[in-house]
């Protein structure tokens, strides 16, 4: 059974650092690409970032891109998400997601306030 498990959220004033994990479980990680989605409140899904296997490369959605980095522990089975220079607009439940699947797992809240 595949299993993705988000931690890590919570409550940080803007300018601030989280760092999102996510422990995966049921399925071969290493050979999985992996990403980051989120919702917003009262919004759809947005793509956050995607890290591939193998190569190991990665993108981000502009809103995000030079503040936060996408990275794997492969012997671990554990995606990772640190996030920098939080904004308030990055508020939303964070999901990590098995890329090119539904599978995804129950979400960590990340609230930017002061």
């Amino acid at each position: 059974e595949v299993q993705l498990v988000e931690s890590g959220g919570g409550l940080v004033q803007p300018g601030g650092s989280l760092r999102l994990s996510c422990a995966a479980s049921g399925f071969t990680f290493n050979y999985a690409s992996m990403s980051w989605v989120r919702q917003a409140p009262g919004k759809g899904l947005e793509w956050v970032s995607h890290i591939n296997s193998g190569s190991g490369s990665t993108d981000y959605a502009d809103s995000v891109k030079g503040r936060f980095t996408i990275s794997r522990d492969n012997a671990k089975n554990t995606l990772y998400l640190q996030m920098n220079s939080l904004k308030p607009e990055d508020t939303a439940v964070y999901y990590c997601a098995i890329r090119g699947t539904n599978y995804r797992g129950q979400g960590t809240q990340v609230t930017v306030s002061s």
